[in-house]
């Protein structure tokens, strides 16, 4: 029996999430990302979403410098107000983040 992920804001330290009806829109401190949709879990709370992950530099962007966007995975599970997020990308280091249901993020943005 599939669910659908709640929609809202969830939060921590170094990453936000704001869950839509159809995607997810997915901040860190120093990238950015879509976690595509339909956002289900699965009757044990479980995820394994597909999306991508676009990193950010600080400083001016030059007008001919596109932000390359990576494929990514986002696995996880959601047990009441808490979500554990692995994000996966391919020939990095995957990260891992706890974030709960309504907390404000606490982003350090890349300057």
């Amino acid at each position: 029996e599939m669910q659908r992920m709640s929609t809202g804001a969830w939060g921590r330290d170094h990453i936000s999430i704001e869950v839509g009806a159809r995607a997810a829109a997915v901040e860190y401190d120093c990238a950015h990302g879509v976690i595509e949709g339909p956002l289900v879990l699965d009757a044990n709370g479980h995820f394994n979403l597909k999306g991508t992950h676009t990193p950010e530099r600080g400083g001016p962007i030059r007008a001919d410098q596109q932000a390359r966007s990576l494929p990514a995975k986002f696995v996880g599970s959601i047990s009441g107000n808490t979500m554990t997020l692995t994000l996966k990308i391919e020939g990095s280091e995957d990260e891992t983040f706890t974030l709960e249901k309504g907390k404000e993020a606490n982003l350090f943005k890349c300057k």
